[in-house]
């Protein structure tokens, strides 16, 4: 990527959950630390970070920010899952493969050239940005 100065670096995760602090300071106070919220906080600023680095380059860095897909979940989970998905989603449905393979052949391509250092929302309205 280097050499042609040109591609696009795709990460897979999430924010690993909101900011706890603002949360408090809105009245509400939701804990969101563990380890997998760690791990994603991580990926977030290794994504920032890269963007810096290999943007001078033309090369692009975007986290495609899924709440899960149940389809890719144990079939004697799935339909539990995708209850639950739906009640909470603000479209009330849930993500697919498909959703996802569409939203990373966009963030991939030339549409999507002015986005960098930045994440898309796929989470059909679970997380709020």
């Amino acid at each position: 990527m280097i050499s042609q100065e040109s591609g696009v670096i795709l990460f897979f995760g999430g924010a690993g959950g909101r900011d706890p602090i603002r949360d408090f300071m809105s009245g509400g106070f939701q804990v969101y630390l563990g380890g997998f919220q760690v791990a994603l906080g991580a990926l977030d600023v290794l994504r920032r970070q890269l963007a810096v680095e290999l943007g001078p380059r033309g090369i692009r860095v975007v986290t495609l920010q899924s709440g899960g897909v149940p389809e890719t979940t144990r079939e004697d989970w799935r339909e539990a899952i995708t209850q639950s998905f739906v009640e909470t989603s603000m479209l009330k449905r849930v993500e697919t493969l498909d959703d996802v393979g569409n939203v990373a052949a966009f963030a991939a391509s030339d549409l999507a050239r002015t986005m960098t250092a930045t994440d898309i929302n796929i989470t059909v309205g679970r997380v709020a940005d």
